[in-house]
């Protein structure tokens, strides 16, 4: 006898339901002077129990009209793990501050989703990831920092993101990232990844060592001033 056919699970199924707490209009100001509006939606019910927000951005802040024929519409989205020194002190460690910045503007042109991630230090927490850094100080990398402190190379899990963007009523999505574990992580979890796209590289003489690291211990999308092609 033929089984009845079923339908395939939507997208995260699996994983406890999220819901939209709050949305609010946040008007934005870079430092360089970059203004644009943001709704700012926080969650009820993330696995986690952290304080996670989503940014919309562009498009996804006031309804569009429809876009012409071919244009895609699938909304932009960077998933962004606080760094209180990069993002807020401008620290010239890492290239998180301008990370943030360019994912303003480009999803701001493009529409989409800023998910800004309480995972500072990659997981570690923030008084860990200064630890880290006097050990980077001495000689070790960032993974290597983490791993000698005691914990994972990289704990962050993107279980929560993939519950907002389903609260914001986003399956299916273009990603802007270097990082070859967000989408693999999406991907895993229900999410469908359109496209990946890469982020500007921000180099510096400060933060070169940490980038080098990224692209060799973390297998990050990355060509450095003077690698070999470059």
């Amino acid at each position: 006898m033929m089984q009845p056919a079923t339908s395939p699970e939507p997208p995260g199924s699996s994983l406890p339901r999220a819901t939209i707490r709050t949305a609010v209009r946040v008007p934005l100001e870079l430092a360089d002077g970059f203004t644009t509006t943001a709704v700012a939606h926080t969650f009820t019910g993330l696995v986690d129990g952290l304080e996670h927000v989503a940014l919309a951005l562009g498009g996804r802040v006031e309804p569009q009209p429809s876009l012409p024929c071919g244009e895609d519409t699938t909304p932009l989205v960077r998933l962004h793990s606080e760094c209180l020194t990069g993002d807020v002190f401008g620290s010239r460690r890492c290239d998180c501050g301008p990370q943030l910045n360019e994912a303003v503007r480009r999803i701001s042109a493009a529409g989409g989703y800023l998910l800004y991630l309480r995972q500072e230090g990659r997981g570690i927490g923030l008084y860990p990831k200064l630890e880290a850094y006097v050990l980077q100080d001495r000689g070790l990398d960032t993974y290597e920092a983490n791993l000698a402190l005691g914990f994972g190379a990289d704990e962050r899990d993107y279980t929560v993101a993939v519950q907002m963007l389903l609260a914001l009523d986003a399956p299916r999505v273009r990603i802007l990232t270097n990082n070859p574990d967000k989408p693999s992580q999406l991907e895993r979890l229900g999410i469908e990844v359109t496209r990946v796209e890469p982020t500007a590289v921000h180099a510096s003489p400060a933060n070169v060592r940490y980038l080098t690291a990224k692209a060799r211990s973390g297998a990050h999308n990355l060509r450095l001033p003077g690698w070999p092609g470059d």
